[in-house]
């Protein structure tokens, strides 16, 4: 492989490119290079892959009763839709079949719990953060002190010197 291919490979663009955070001029240079060189094809390829075994691995199903409650929401709309007028130019009857819902273009969502879930190691991973944080937060105390103290223990030595040279 050419030296230049493993650096541009290597350079993070692709990783930008697959992620969706590349400028237009990048993206196209991406492609471009893409189409030159089957390194960067292959790469890519690979890169896209990996992108989404990690994905799989991340993933959590979603709650059981949720797909019944997408599937009485979307029965709901298609049933609602088949008593709406065929004529747009018929705008009394649709305001009097809508009142009973105002918003019915949409469906709501509704979570059955107020906490958010995320995968075990993350829990461990936030768990390192917050007591690494109280570790710092303890050092930086400490110093904190023992820089003060320092500090007035030379202010002494100083006095000291001073009088020591106006004793003379």
């Amino acid at each position: 492989m050419d030296k230049r291919i493993h650096d541009y490979i290597e350079s993070g663009i692709l990783e930008a490119f697959v992620t969706g955070a590349t400028s237009a001029n990048e993206e196209r240079e991406v492609l471009q290079m893409k189409k030159q060189f089957p390194e960067v094809e292959q790469a890519l390829n690979e890169l896209e892959i990996d992108m989404e075994k990690l994905a799989m691995r991340m993933a959590s199903p979603p709650p059981p009763q949720l797909w019944d409650r997408i599937e009485s929401e979307i029965n709901g709309l298609t049933v609602t839709s088949k008593h709406l007028p065929q004529h747009p130019g018929d705008e009394s009857q649709r305001s009097s079949q809508h009142n009973h819902k105002p918003d019915s273009g949409f469906i709501e969502v509704e979570g059955s719990s107020t906490h958010m879930r995320i995968h075990k190691v993350w829990r461990w991973v936030f768990a390192a953060v917050f007591i690494l944080g109280k570790v710092f937060l303890g050092f930086a105390i400490y110093y904190y002190l023992e820089n003060r103290q320092a500090k007035e223990n030379i202010q002494e030595l100083k006095l000291e010197i001073r009088q020591l040279k106006s004793n003379r």
